[in-house]
């Protein structure tokens, strides 16, 4: 293996132990520091996780020699503002999606990426997973056909109401917690559908007690091959409910959990011939993605992600506000 990345966390996030702490552990990777805005949280997550040590701050982590990749998994609003700050300080940045508040924002990171000349990844992590690669294959084969329409529906139990994801100053919202991975997964069926889609219509629902913030929202979109796409999302769904449904002109599949494939590992192939399973295995997509990352920061090994991608995801979740109703996050006020 060539050297371990050496990773600095901002914040003390539950997400981080199964996205970042789990898989550097597993591929050998170090984890040199942890910021917080309350030390003492910085200093217990540090002790439980095994984190070398602590910054005083999040500009002392992005300022720190010995951090080169710096993981950004803050509450939406703080995703832009220091994406901008790591990758003025020369880190490679593992962002967690979506990549700023909203399309300008998204537009200065990648411009701040291309200055740096280092490595910005938005984690769309589901992408890297066997369950996601092997639907890609089945499309690519001609198997079921050409691509007639696409369903993603991604869906959580509500937060708690003092949850940021239902803060607009935070840039909290369905589509941006959940329906990134929708829209993300349909942006990434272009190769087999003539081209990216474009939006054609929204509607959502607005959260009681936070105006502003939808709860729910389904997207409408077209492929220039003449394919349809529903993109839809629910922040207050009655179950968890990750699916991506693909349906050609020889049949279909189906992955019952695409974002989390940990939970559930299945594709479900339905043609002419009859119905199969296919099990991918339950190893972690995020393990899979900080492979990926790493083997792109040491080696220069291709990603199919990168700020180009990140500003394309954040227009079409601009799009699908105005669309619906809502506006476009804002930016956090300096």
């Amino acid at each position: 293996m060539s050297e371990p990345l050496r990773i600095g966390v901002l914040g003390a996030a539950r997400i981080s132990e199964s996205s970042l702490i789990g898989p550097a552990r597993a591929t050998g990777h170090r984890v040199v520091a942890v910021a917080a805005r309350d030390r003492s949280r910085a200093e217990a997550y540090a002790a439980d996780h095994g984190v070398e040590r602590v910054a005083g701050s999040y500009a002392e982590l992005i300022a720190d020699p010995e951090v080169e990749v710096v993981y950004n998994p803050l509450a939406n609003g703080l995703h832009g503002p220091w994406n901008l700050a790591a990758l003025a300080a020369g880190k490679h940045v593992l962002s967690e999606k979506p990549s700023a508040s909203n399309a300008e924002e998204a537009a200065e990171v990648r411009e701040a990426a291309a200055k740096a000349g280092t490595v910005f990844m938005e984690a769309f992590h589901y992408l890297f997973h066997p369950v996601t690669r092997r639907l890609h294959e089945i499309l690519a084969s001609g198997e079921i056909g050409e691509l007639r329409h696409v369903e993603a529906l991604v869906a959580i139990p509500a937060p708690p109401d003092n949850d940021p994801r239902w803060s607009l100053p935070l840039a909290g919202g369905a589509v941006m917690d959940l329906g990134c991975y929708s829209l993300h997964a349909l942006r990434m069926l272009a190769p087999w559908a003539g081209g990216t889609p474009r939006l054609v219509s929204a509607r959502g629902g607005e959260r009681a007690q936070a105006p502003g913030v939808d709860e729910w929202l389904d997207a409408d979109l077209a492929f220039p091959g003449g394919a349809t796409g529903s993109a839809r999302c629910h922040m207050a769904y009655d179950r968890l409910e990750m699916s991506c449904r693909v349906t050609g002109s020889l049949g279909e599949v189906l992955a019952p959990n695409f974002v989390l494939p940990h939970l559930d590992d299945r594709l479900v192939v339905r043609t002419a011939d009859g119905e199969r399973t296919e099990r991918l295995g339950t190893r972690s997509s995020y393990t899979y993605q900080l492979e990926a990352f790493a083997d792109r920061v040491r080696g220069g090994a291709a990603l199919p992600l990168d700020a180009d991608d990140a500003v394309a995801t954040m227009t079409l979740i601009d799009a699908a506000y105005r669309a619906a109703g809502f506006e476009p996050r804002p930016r956090m006020s300096s």
